[in-house]
């Protein structure tokens, strides 16, 4: 964050993401396809809050501390820049992206994580998301030197294009196709019993 001008301004006024900061109502009120109404639209369909991040703890370097905090709390601007939902395919493609993005160590090591997914999710993973991850994620901008608070009105599109992010395929969409297929397929097979 030191070596990019914008990571210095957030090092500097230290900003914070909650409820309180960032007033959803406003945010919802915000134009379509805006980076703050894109953030709100997903925290609503994922029924998460910006108060879900947890305190940093166990770092004693209080710049250091502040980075990881940083990081936690952005952490929901880039599943709604990216559409990535939260549940654990979603979270492994995330933290593959932000791996190679920020380089933190502890995103990589929530990789090991993917031996518990189902095969048919872990064969997604690799052959969808994890070349996603590899491409937006090295071909980006760091995404941790991203000051949210100041670009809420933008256009998302813009943004991911100025940041060099891909919009990786829909996994709900994918997820509903494969259920409907199945489905489909159950009913021909009862047919002709």
């Amino acid at each position: 964050m030191l070596s990019d001008p914008t990571g210095r301004q957030i090092l500097r006024d230290r900003p914070r993401i909650t409820s309180e900061s960032l007033r959803l109502p406003y945010l919802r009120s915000l134009p379509e396809n805006s980076v703050g109404r894109t953030y709100a639209a997903w925290l609503d369909r994922e029924g998460v809050s910006p108060d879900t991040r947890d305190s940093v703890q166990y770092i004693d370097d209080e710049e250091c501390a502040y980075v990881m905090q940083r990081y936690r709390e952005c952490h929901d601007f880039y599943h709604a820049v990216t559409g990535l939902p939260v549940f654990a395919e979603g979270e492994l493609a995330l933290k593959a992206f932000e791996f190679l993005n920020t380089v933190i160590p502890m995103t990589g090591l929530s990789l090991f994580a993917a031996v518990r997914l189902k095969p048919a999710e872990r064969e997604r993973l690799f052959s969808l998301y994890l070349p996603w991850a590899v491409r937006s994620g090295l071909g980006s901008k760091e995404v941790i030197n991203v000051y949210w608070e100041k670009i809420l009105e933008k256009d998302v599109g813009e943004l991911r294009a100025e940041l060099g992010i891909e919009q990786p395929p829909d996994m709900r969409d994918i997820r509903r196709m494969i259920r409907q297929q199945k489905k489909r397929e159950k009913e021909n097979v009862a047919q002709h019993a």
